[in-house]
């Protein structure tokens, strides 16, 4: 049977409506930071250049380019939120609830927007196999410009409705303390015992 890891409180001061932190062996601890830390720099820097490619060179103005620069941007966002992701790997978070729900709907509306960008790339991918003599009409720059434009304003609008009560009131329904769902930090308020999750 394996030993149990030891607890401690993120805010001692708060007792028992405080967040559980789990210790870690610190090589562990080390090694998670270097990984964390080398993937995210690795993934902000490649979709920067990425996007300044795209963005400087004017052969590469294309609609499917176009849709690779939405991505790019998407999936930049994401290196740098990964910056805060490794604040949490002891599963606490100190930098406020307010912080907490931009993390989270910042997070939300990148994920949203890239699965949207994705969805328009594939789009884009199956009438330039299906019908290439008639792509360059139907797939114009101006209407590749108009779609993410939709996609980027549609995931602003349906996660702002979606957490808007979290962001009236931050801290009552969504804590950043625990790692949960999909790798975003999601979990019950630590600091009161029965409290509804709501989005």
């Amino acid at each position: 049977m394996e030993a149990l890891e030891e607890v401690e409180l993120c805010f001692p001061q708060l007792h028992n409506a405080s967040c559980k932190k789990t210790k870690r062996p610190h090589f562990e601890a080390i090694m998670t930071y270097i990984i964390l830390s080398s993937i995210s720099l690795l993934t902000a820097t490649l979709n920067l250049l990425v996007i300044i490619s795209i963005s400087h060179f004017k052969q590469l103005h294309t609609p499917t380019n176009f849709l690779l620069l939405s991505l790019a941007v998407s999936d930049f966002f994401v290196g740098l939120l990964m910056f805060f992701q490794i604040v949490l790997i002891d599963g606490c978070w100190f930098l406020g609830d307010i912080m907490c729900v931009v993390y989270l709907c910042v997070a939300y509306i990148i994920t949203a927007a890239s699965v949207g960008t994705m969805v328009l790339i594939s789009v884009d991918r199956y009438v330039a196999i299906c019908d290439p003599l008639h792509y360059s009409t139907k797939v114009t720059q101006e209407r590749v410009q108009v779609c993410v434009c939709l996609c980027w304003i549609g995931s602003l609008v349906f996660q702002s409705l979606m957490v808007k009560e979290n962001l009236e009131s931050p801290g009552r329904y969504i804590s950043c303390s625990d790692l949960t769902i999909f790798f975003l930090v999601v979990c019950f308020t630590c600091r009161k015992s029965q409290v509804k999750f709501k989005f």
